[in-house]
């Protein structure tokens, strides 16, 4: 396989991780350019990881001819533009999550990709981590009979008391269905199958949010999207799955994710997360056991879904990672909102099919 060349755009929190996978990690693929809005960041980015260049702007990395493919990290309010440039200037894109900030922006970016034979997709990657690709390894293998259910919880009192610059996550495109949702859901489906349909209720709790992490210690942030979302899926299977995220709640005792199934239950670890625990309960046992992993890539792994993406492009097959997974989850997520407005059932339009799991045998930071 030749090495695929990435450009990253974006050298924020998340940029640190991919930037040691990239380089230390995944094999097939290359960085070797870097740009962000604040200069300084971009230059760190390029000193401390031997990055060879540095573009001014974005448009110097759409123009560059070595670039295969665009890497964005910007904050999801500004994923559509990023995107979208990107594939215009003929670049595929591998993109953090969310896809778009609404389904409307999905839609356009899959338009575009279509139209110009180019390859989208993106995070997360967590479910090809080993925690996740066990846990399908153990539903498809009839661990728990037949999935008849799923439930879901993502419980927190917001970023504003830790990260450094929270403001993003309660303006458009954030909040904590489209900031923490797309691992669950990801997961879901990958565990479960596609979805045909939602209904959804969702509220703002709190009008104003007070920042108490530096550096904008006691500086007040303005809500503009529901931080209390309650939704229920249907899976083209028939299972039924419930899914709660807030930004609104101290503390929980809830699980991150569990699977129900005809002859037993399964406990998925956190799904923002690449390794376990997990857990079984058969009826025969009587009692929780803890299931060993069974793949590899148990630390923390993003830029493994970006090694997919680059295999997938090299090959020509789909991509793990690619915009049917993404836009999927992403109308998912929107038409949680659409139902608490409209007060209906809202049926998808986007279908979705499993991707192959993982080869547990290849070389590590090797990708099948």
């Amino acid at each position: 396989m030749a090495v695929k060349k990435i450009a990253m755009i974006g050298c924020g929190s998340i940029s640190g991780i991919y930037l040691q996978n990239i380089t230390k990690t995944f094999k097939e693929i290359e960085l070797i350019g870097v740009c962000d809005l604040i200069r300084e960041r971009a230059e760190n980015a390029q000193k401390n990881y031997n990055v060879p260049k540095l573009y001014e702007t974005m448009y110097d990395a759409f123009a560059d001819p070595e670039v295969d493919i665009i890497l964005n990290l910007t904050r999801p309010y500004q994923h559509f533009d990023v995107s979208k440039g990107a594939l215009e200037a003929g670049k595929s894109v591998y993109s953090e999550k969310p896809l778009g900030a609404s389904l409307d922006e999905g839609l356009e970016l899959v338009r575009i990709a279509k139209e110009k034979g180019l390859m989208l997709g993106g995070a997360p990657d967590t479910f090809l981590g080993a925690g996740i690709q066990t846990c399908r390894k153990l539903i498809d293998s009839g661990f728990i009979g037949q999935p008849i259910g799923a439930q879901a919880f993502m419980t927190c009192h917001g970023h504003e008391s830790w990260h450094p610059d929270p403001d993003f996550y309660y303006q458009y495109g954030g909040g904590p269905m489209f900031d923490m949702g797309p691992y669950y859901l990801t997961a879901l489906i990958n565990l479960l199958g596609g979805v045909s349909g939602v209904s959804g209720m969702v509220r703002q709790t709190f009008d104003n949010r007070l920042i108490t992490s530096q550096p904008h210690y006691m500086e007040n942030i303005e809500v503009h999207v529901p931080t209390y979302i309650a939704g229920t899926m249907r899976f083209d299977s028939g299972a039924i799955g419930t899914i709660f995220t807030t930004f609104d709640v101290y503390t929980s005792e809830t699980p991150r994710i569990e699977i129900f199934g005809t002859e037993g239950t399964l406990s998925v670890p956190d799904p923002n997360c690449f390794g376990g625990p997990i857990k079984l309960w058969r009826p025969e046992d009587g009692q929780w056991r803890e299931i060993p992993l069974m793949f590899p890539y148990a630390e923390n792994s993003r830029s493994l879904g970006l090694a997919d993406f680059a295999k997938a492009l090299d090959t020509g097959r789909y991509a793990r990672c690619d915009w049917h997974q993404t836009l999927h989850v992403l109308e998912i997520m929107d038409s949680f909102t659409m139902s608490s407005d409209t007060g209906k059932y809202i049926a998808l339009t986007s279908k979705y099919e499993r991707s192959a799991p993982l080869n547990p045998e290849n070389k590590y930071g090797i990708i099948d």
